[in-house]
């Protein structure tokens, strides 16, 4: 992701966060929020508008006041009192709330689209009103370089960046609307969603979807190449990705409710599917429904959804469909309540063609270690080698760097790595000839794993890395190590001598 920098190396993002940050004062990080990024969508929203507004007012054959000129071009109608200008004008007055909450009124009154998204709030009192102002100027003060970026790709990027660190500030309730970003771009370098449909039935604020997008853009695709479907349960976080979605300009049938209780694509058969569902759920409704179509493989214990979801995401997948999503290690493994006979079923009918596991401390709402499934319905694929009877397993645990006290990111080397394997795996053009490597991923054959009783966790199979030969005579090795040994004695004896000396000076004695 590209960032702009200033002098000092902080990226306009950081900049942004900080002074927003800073006027949070009382308000929770979940509530503050919602805030910001509606501040930030309609600001795009209304610099789109205007933009457009001003090319057909210089264009004699147009009419800048018809509302299907902006519906052609995939752009929301702004009416005047929903501008960022008129924001930003009462932005140091008392009634600043009032004022966005009627623009918000106003955008969602204008485009059914946008009906019960956007939040109605900033009036409220306990919101201070010029701390509210402050915020306007700080996002009114966002700039891009227009040279190298559209005002969408910088707005969109500030948005994402938020979304994370939003997500980082509310901790566990955080994550369940954020799915962090280097392991969406795992999953979406990995099945290489070129042209078709994308679903994901736990959709959360939208990051797989804008992720797919920007791989089929940095692919010389266009937004044409692929439309995305989705689901979310949470009616707050359905609301994040509807403007995440409409900020970055991706058309879409994403929609509110339980994809277990009622699946709102039921019919839907798509090329893509990347999720990443709530880990071991266990109040999913599964008493309601043990008769259901899409559990072929077997009926998913009450008590966790973890099958449930793997057996939905199947359900939706074309004939030549792929699908990669997170789940929980205990997936892996697991034969409580059945689980071990359902991923058995799917291993027989041969539809998992790759395990990642992954290293701990990605997510801001688990600390449950996580790994990464793909299946697909068809190895053979038509586009790579015949990979039937075969399952690459790749141990990525001792990947990624830490980028706070509590929290770790894969490198975009590391993307690379793990996304590159497998493409040699299954034998995609120019991408050279796969090979186990030991300590990090091994191709097992189905035989391969019934021996270890259909056990998918892939430190099972790749082994040990081999060690560096030591070229080191051993005397000349203990001589060395018994020399830094002795040194360390000594430094112990001196440290306990003050510490010794230290007690005594405040009338204590060991």
């Amino acid at each position: 992701m590209a960032k702009s920098t200033n002098n000092n190396g902080r990226t306009l993002e950081q900049k942004l966060w900080e002074a927003a940050d800073k006027l949070r004062n009382n308000i929770d990080a979940a509530e503050y929020k919602h805030v910001v990024l509606g501040l930030i969508f309609i600001k795009y929203i209304s610099d789109s508008f205007v933009e457009l507004y001003q090319e057909l007012e210089a264009d004699e054959d147009s009419d800048p006041e018809d509302i299907d000129e902006y519906i052609a071009r995939n752009i929301f109608w702004v009416p005047k009192e929903s501008r960022w200008e008129n924001i930003v004008a009462d932005a140091r007055n008392s009634t600043i709330g009032t004022t966005i909450d009627n623009a918000m009124r106003q955008l969602m009154k204008n485009n059914e689209s946008l009906t019960g998204i956007l939040p109605t709030n900033y009036g409220r009192p306990e919101l201070d009103k010029h701390k509210l102002g402050e915020l306007v100027d700080i996002i009114h003060s966002i700039e891009f370089d227009e040279s190298k970026e559209s005002e969408r790709d910088v707005l969109g990027r500030v948005y994402e960046y938020f979304l994370g660190n939003f997500a980082s500030a509310e901790g566990k309730k955080g994550g369940e609307f954020y799915t962090p970003s280097c392991v969406v771009k795992t999953l979406v370098e990995m099945i290489e969603p070129f042209n078709g449909r994308v679903y994901d039935p736990c959709h959360g604020s939208g990051g797989m979807f804008v992720q797919s997008r920007r791989f089929v853009e940095q692919h010389g695709g266009t937004d044409q190449d692929i439309y995305v479907y989705g689901q979310e349960s949470n009616p707050t976080t359905w609301k994040l990705c509807k403007m995440n979605l409409a900020l970055h300009g991706i058309d879409n049938d994403v929609r509110m409710g339980d994809t277990f209780r009622e699946d709102k694509h039921p019919n839907l058969k798509v090329d893509y599917i990347l999720a990443n569902p709530p880990f071991n759920i266990s109040d999913w409704g599964g008493e309601n429904l043990q008769e259901d179509v899409r559990w072929k493989y077997g009926v998913p214990p009450k008590g966790n959804a973890n099958y449930a979801w793997i057996q939905h995401m199947i359900y939706h997948l074309k004939p030549t469909g792929i699908a990669g999503f997170v789940l929980a290690n205990g997936s892996l493994s697991s034969n409580t309540s059945g689980e071990g006979e359902i991923r058995k079923n799917i291993l027989e009918d041969d539809l998992v063609d790759c395990i990642i596991a992954m290293p701990g401390q990605l997510f801001y709402n688990t600390g449950i270690p996580c790994c990464l499934w793909f299946v697909t319905r068809d190895k053979k694929n038509h586009r790579f080698r015949d990979r039937r009877g075969e399952v690459l397993l790749i141990d990525a645990r001792n990947m990624g760097v830490m980028v706070d006290r509590t929290h770790r990111e894969l490198t975009n080397e590391d993307i690379k790595k793990i996304a590159d394997t497998y493409h040699a795996w299954r034998g995609e053009p120019d991408t050279g000839e796969y090979e186990d490597v030991a300590g990090f991923c091994k191709s097992a054959t189905l035989d391969d794993i019934r021996k270890h009783d259909y056990v998918l966790t892939p430190g099972r199979y790749v082994g040990f890395a081999d060690e560096e030969e030591d070229d080191e005579p051993f005397e000349e090795k203990m001589e060395r190590l018994t020399s830094q040994l002795s040194e360390q004695f000594k430094k112990s004896n001196e440290l306990e001598d003050k510490i010794r000396d230290n007690l005594r000076e405040i009338g204590y004695e060991l």
